[in-house]
Parts: structure tokens; C-alpha cells; sequence
């Protein structure tokens, strides 16, 4: 039971975040802002989290779980209420700083105690579904934000994606009564980041769990520009995001049997070539239709990266610095959220959509020969 509370939080919690992912650029675009501009207000998203998740997670290890869960989802339903009150482009960029920092020290809590509820041999079909839960979430999150945007208005849909926090805050508030004593470390932790950087496992999983972040980084953050500059309406827009995340769903499904018959390595190169590929058949199309296939197939060579670097740098852990070690990924995978969309925003003002798409899809495969060599050698 306490599991299946956990990623109903997680769910309700991802709701909103995901949801804020469609309408907070849409809403920028809509305010008169610029490629680089959107990619500024998206980059928030990862600012504060690149700088603070390792110290969040080192705190947590000592103080529990449970407060910092209860922290994160209040943070989300303030953030979202924000634009519904003060509909502005000024408020995005509070928006989208707060959304950032609250979902981080929402997903270091749940990440540490769905691992922490289990033996070894449960821990991954944990973290399966607890990455199902999330990827349900993104498929219903950027749909419902996109249908709404195109009822309510963009400040009204904000307001809307708020509701379902109401529960999230609620589960979080009473976890002390439904999830079972964890074990916090009292004393001051020992070792610095390059101690765990030290453990082979760990620095492979986070330089693949970067590399395929990426990837999701760029289609999240550059997929609505890039419609709304073909024409497309926001539902049209949501509909090409929810089969990114069907796909995911699919992918995660069977990533235990993937796993079994090819291992985590071979399995992550697959994937990033596969990656590699949509992205070069994005600028090829025009259509919703034909975009949500490219975005199915994205999302099948995105997907395992989630759940397989979660139980990967959890096993990899020392004891008492799960935590640490869980805001340590983060961290890695907040500085390329924070870089990406900059980096991606000047390049799609300077040269073009098209340019965006094909230099991804180059650092994919770079990753991919790089993830093979490695492999060849082991």
C-alpha cells in the first residue's frame, strides 16, 4: 500500500509539472517572446535545482523524507496558482524557478523513499512503477493543458492544472501514518562529491542518464515553438507530446524483459541511437499527425534512461547517502536542463528550427559511439 500511495502523489504531483511544461512556453510565445526568450523562462526550470539538489539531498539523508515531499508539492500548487493571480510574462520567469526547485525537492524525496521501501530484489520493480506513474502523467499532463489553453485561456488552464496538487499535498502531509519508519542518518555525512564520482557504476549511470536527458530536454522545451510555428493549435501541440509519452509508457513496460536479454549498457546505446534517429526526421515533417509518430519514436529511445539510472544510482549508493547520491543526478541532469534550452534557444533564433534538431541528433550519436566503445571494452 504505502508504494502504490507513493506514486499516486508522484502522479497528481506530475500532473501539474508536466502540464506547466506546455503552458508556461505557450503562454511566453503567446506574451510576444522569442525563441531565446522561451528558452531563458524554460531554463528556470533547472537553475536552482542545478545549484541546490546535491546539499537538498545531503539534508534529507539527515532530516527524513517526509518534510521535503510535503514542501515540493506545496511549492507546485503556489507556482501555478501564481499566473491565474498575476498573468503575466514577468511571472513566468517566477513560475518557472519555483516549479523547478519544488518538483526537484519533490523528486529526491520520492525517488529515495520508493527505493528505501524496498529489498534489493524489489527495488526495481519499484522504480518501474514508480516511472510508469510518471510517464502516465506526462502523457495526460500536456494534453489537458493543451485542450485547455484552447477553451479557458492560458492564465485559467494554470489555475486548473493546480487542482490535482490539492491531493498530492494532502498524501504528502499524512505520510508519517501510511509509510513505514525509514531510516535517517543523524550524523554528519563523510566524503565529498568526488567520493561517490570515485564509484564507477554511479559516474556511468550519471553520464548516461545526462546524455539521454538531453534529448528529452530539447523536445520538451523546443516541440511547442516549434508547432505553434507551423500553425498548430495547442491541442494539436498536446497531442504530439502525449505520444511521446504513450511510447514511454510502452517502452517501460518492457524494459525488464529489454534488460534481461541485453543488459543496461547495450540497452541505454540502443536507445540513444533510436533517439538520434527521430531527431533527424523532425524537421522532415509539418504534420501533427506524422510529428506525433517522430515523437512515439523518440520516446521509445528516451524512455529507459528514467527508470534505469534511478535503480542504478540507488544500488550504487553508499549506505546513508542515497539522498546525496539521488541529488547528485539530479544535479547533473539540472545543469543540461538549465544549458539546453539556452544553448537550443540561441541556435533556433540564429539558424533555424531545422538546425536545432540535426545538432541533438549529432550529440546523440556522439553519445551512442562513445556508450559502444565502453561496452566493447567491457
Amino acid at each position: 500500500m504505502p508504494l502504490y500511495l507513493l506514486v499516486l502523489t508522484a502522479i497528481l504531483t506530475h500532473l501539474g509539472f508536466a502540464g506547466s511544461r506546455l503552458a508556461v512556453p505557450l503562454f511566453a510565445v503567446d506574451q510576444g517572446a522569442g525563441p531565446f526568450g522561451v528558452g531563458t523562462i524554460v531554463a528556470l526550470y533547472a537553475a536552482l535545482p542545478a545549484v541546490l539538489a546535491l546539499p537538498l539531498g545531503r539534508m534529507a539523508d539527515r532530516i527524513g523524507y517526509q518534510l521535503p515531499l510535503l514542501a515540493g508539492t506545496c511549492g507546485i500548487f503556489i507556482a501555478l496558482i501564481l499566473p491565474w493571480l498575476y498573468p503575466s510574462i514577468t511571472t513566468l520567469y517566477v513560475v518557472a524557478s519555483l516549479i523547478g526547485m519544488s518538483f526537484t525537492t519533490f523528486q529526491l524525496s520520492i525517488q529515495t523513499l520508493v527505493g528505501a521501501i524496498a529489498g534489493p530484489s524489489g527495488r526495481a520493480r519499484n522504480f518501474s512503477l514508480l516511472s510508469l506513474g510518471y510517464a502516465s502523467a506526462n502523457f495526460t499532463g500536456p494534453l489537458i493543458a493543451g485542450i485547455l489553453i484552447d477553451t479557458v485561456g492560458h492564465a485559467r488552464t494554470f489555475a486548473l492544472l493546480a487542482l490535482p496538487l490539492i491531493p498530492a499535498i494532502a498524501l504528502a502531509a499524512t505520510s508519517k501514518r501510511w509509510l513505514p519508519v525509514v531510516h535517517v542518518k543523524s550524523e554528519v555525512v563523510k566524503g565529498g562529491v568526488m567520493d561517490l564520482l570515485r564509484i564507477k557504476p554511479l559516474r556511468n549511470t550519471l553520464i548516461a542518464s545526462g546524455i539521454v536527458s538531453s534529448a528529452w530536454d530539447v523536445y520538451q522545451f523546443f516541440i511547442p515553438i516549434y508547432g505553434r510555428s507551423l500553425g498548430m493549435s495547442a491541442t494539436a501541440i498536446g497531442l504530439v507530446l502525449s505520444a511521446f509519452a504513450i511510447a514511454i509508457i510502452v517502452v517501460r513496460l518492457l524494459v525488464p524483459y529489454a534488460v534481461r536479454h541485453l543488459g543496461e549498457t547495450r540497452l541505454l546505446t540502443h536507445a540513444m541511437f533510436v533517439a538520434c534517429a527521430a531527431f533527424c526526421l523532425f524537421p522532415v515533417f509539418s504534420n501533427a499527425w506524422a510529428l506525433a509518430a517522430v515523437s512515439f519514436l523518440l520516446g521509445v529511445g528516451a524512455g529507459v534512461g528514467q527508470p534505469l539510472s534511478m535503480t542504478l544510482v540507488y544500488n550504487a549508493s553508499p549506505k546513508g547517502r542515497e539522498g546525496e547520491a539521488a541529488g547528485l543526478r539530479i544535479t547533473v541532469n539540472q545543469v543540461i536542463h538549465f544549458t539546453i534550452p539556452l544553448f537550443f534557444g540561441a541556435v533556433g533564433s540564429a539558424v533555424g528550427y531545422a538546425a536545432v534538431f540535426l545538432v541533438n541528433a549529432g550529440f546523440l550519436a556522439a553519445g551512442g559511439v562513445i556508450s559502444k566503445r565502453v561496452l566493447g571494452k567491457g
